[in-house]
């Protein structure tokens, strides 16, 4: 897997490729028929398929307030584009420096200069250059005076609309991770630390791993059924994002119990994948209630875990 920092000092071999710009946050299915084009003209021009993607993305420099939560953290973003075949992912640090330059600068400067690219392949919707000032046309005036192919890549539709990283995140806020799940190309995962909680749940069967330091979006409130990945393997979770309102207790926390495990996980990393939405949060009448209702939120995630392993 080879994620570059920087784009200076590229070994040749991830030169004289094709290459495509963008945040390609949550890496969806529209992403990964992109991606496809992008090996094909990889392969016909003899050379790498270059991902080139920011970090951090630009709107948290210049309109940091409109910032949304990200979809994927760069490491992940990384991992689900090696799995669709690229040769190499280029994070290129975003800075204000970077962010001033023409669209006729940017195009001189990353693409001809630092990636020496002979094809380029974007989506309609592409804008490059201080303000935004380039877009599709302006790139393929570009790549056609300097010799290179271009390709514009048509999005990808899916129940009637474009599948794209915006609607993916307000499926996800909404709570229909399993829609969400079906638009990219991997189950929506966040990731965080085992931290220690007020062990409620031991106390009454139920142990769980209180997960902080999430980094990314997460859904609406409720009870999932997830998938916990952890450094002792891999694990079934039914999953409690919300307060604890039988308990008196009105934080938002992320709580996951895993099935089938015992030991512990505190101050070690934690990534969960949300597998489907269960039922909202609420009150119970008793602990006894409570109980009854976390044995089958338990099962109903054993069967859907299943489903998605099968």
């Amino acid at each position: 897997m080879q994620l570059f920092r920087t784009a200076r000092d590229l070994p040749e071999s991830l030169l004289h490729g094709a290459v495509t710009i963008g945040n390609f946050d949550g890496v969806h299915r529209g992403h990964a028929a992109l991606l496809e084009r992008l090996k094909a003209q990889a392969e016909r021009v003899g050379g790498p398929a270059i991902v080139f993607t920011f970090d951090p993305h630009p709107v948290r420099l210049l309109r940091p307030s409109e910032t949304p939560p990200p979809l994927t953290w760069t490491d992940r973003k990384a991992e689900l584009l090696f799995d669709l075949g690229v040769s190499a992912v280029i994070s290129y640090p975003t800075d204000l420096a970077l962010l001033s330059l023409t669209a006729g600068e940017f195009f001189e400067s990353i693409l001809r200069q630092t990636l020496a690219a002979r094809a380029v392949v974007e989506g309609p919707n592409f804008y490059f250059g201080k303000g935004r000032e380039g877009n599709v046309h302006t790139l393929a005036k570009l790549c056609e005076s300097a010799g290179m192919t271009f390709e514009v890549v048509e999005p990808t539709i899916e129940a009637g609309a474009i599948v794209s990283s915006s609607r993916v995140r307000q499926l996800i806020v909404d709570g229909n991770v399993g829609e969400a799940s079906q638009l990219l190309t991997r189950p929506y995962r966040i990731r965080g630390m085992v931290t220690h909680g007020a062990q409620r749940g031991s106390k009454i069967g139920f142990p769980t791993a209180n997960v902080d330091a999430i980094d990314t979006l997460l859904p609406k409130l409720g009870v999932y059924a997830a998938r916990a990945i952890t450094s002792q393997g891999t694990f079934a979770a039914a999953l409690n994002l919300g307060p604890n309102p039988t308990f008196g207790e009105h934080a938002t926390k992320v709580e996951a119990h895993l099935l089938g495990f015992s030991g512990s996980l505190y101050g070690q990393p934690i990534e969960l994948d949300f597998l489907a939405h269960l039922r909202d949060i609420r009150p119970f009448a008793s602990i006894d209630a409570l109980k009854q209702q976390l044995a089958l939120d338990v099962a109903a995630t054993q069967a859907i875990v299943a489903r998605h392993s099968s």
